[in-house]
């Protein structure tokens, strides 16, 4: 059986950083060469030597004077190579990598952070990363979602729905031949759209749960959670008025771990029963817990 999309997805992105690190820690700096070779100086050289060394091959090679491809290809290398060691911190971090070369992944982490960090504006970095990662957020959503649609569309219960509602849309008049692949297609589409919200954790995907729009709506969201905790304090701990059906349903849901789909499938005489009960004063959950479990142990 082939797996599913999200895990295609991530042995896939898996796959391509792995790719990015596998080469040698010191071969993201010169290239298969060494940096030190390249510029003819000794690895404990001081910085004039290195400096001294740069001049002197940087004219022997530059294109103007030598107009030799291989020359001009050895001035790129021997330019990067000073780049690379002219600094101390870079320096200091291609010295780590030669001793250690099997910490790829600290080693290529610490390159690139010296290469980009300090150019890079921290916003731009953050919105790029928000992108990245609700995108990935969506593309899993999505993939998600069609595999629990594909899989409801499979059950008996489904097929009896979709041929329960032609029957519905054709007055009751329906043809043996069709089968449900041959069902008006717009039916289909119909039916889908009732099986949405019975899709428990692959909800249809929507931009408002994506990360980067959250943290967009971060500030309204924090000043949304203030106002209803002043207003629940003033209404609930200062003026001590009774709980609304609304407020009194979700300190139900949320002492018994209830999801809202979950509560909202309930019947009737059910949430009436619980919200008499008041559980969200702890005596009264435990109490209507060890009930729950004498109930259970009668039924065994």
């Amino acid at each position: 059986m082939a797996p599913p999309a999200t895990e295609r997805w991530c042995w896939a992105l898996i796959i391509v950083l792995l790719s990015l690190f596998v080469q040698s820690s010191t071969a993201i700096y010169c290239g298969e060469e060494d940096c030190y070779a390249l510029l003819g100086v000794a690895q404990d050289a001081n910085a004039s030597d290195i400096k001294r060394s740069y001049y002197k091959l940087s004219l022997e090679h530059h294109p103007d004077k030598n107009p030799d491809p291989e020359s001009k290809k050895l001035f790129v290398k021997i330019a990067t190579a000073y780049e690379i060691l002219k600094d101390n911190e870079t320096r200091a971090q291609y010295d780590y990598a030669i001793e250690h070369p099997s910490e790829v992944f600290y080693n290529t982490a610490q390159y690139y952070r010296a290469k980009y960090g300090h150019k890079s504006d921290p916003r731009a970095v953050l919105v790029g990363l928000l992108v990245v990662l609700s995108a990935f957020q969506y593309l899993n959503n999505v993939a998600r979602y069609n595999e629990a649609l594909a899989t409801v569309k499979r059950t008996p219960a489904y097929k009896n729905r979709l041929k329960a509602l032609e029957l519905e849309r054709t007055g009751g008049v329906s043809s043996k031949k069709k089968g449900p692949k041959q069902i008006d297609q717009k039916l289909q589409e119909e039916l889908s759209n009732e099986l949405d919200l019975q899709i428990k954790g692959a909800e249809n995907p929507s931009i408002w749960d994506l990360l980067g729009v959250r943290f967009v709506l971060l500030p309204y969201t924090i000043i949304k959670l203030l106002v209803w905790y002043s207003s629940w304090v003033w209404r609930y701990k200062v003026k001590k008025a009774p709980y609304s059906l609304e407020d009194a349903s979700y300190l139900t849901r949320r002492s018994l771990g209830v999801p809202l789909d979950t509560w909202t499938n309930l019947d009737e005489y059910k949430k009436e029963d619980l919200l008499q009960r008041r559980l969200w004063e702890k005596q009264n959950l435990e109490n209507y817990y060890a009930e729950m479990r004498k109930e259970s142990k009668r039924r065994r």
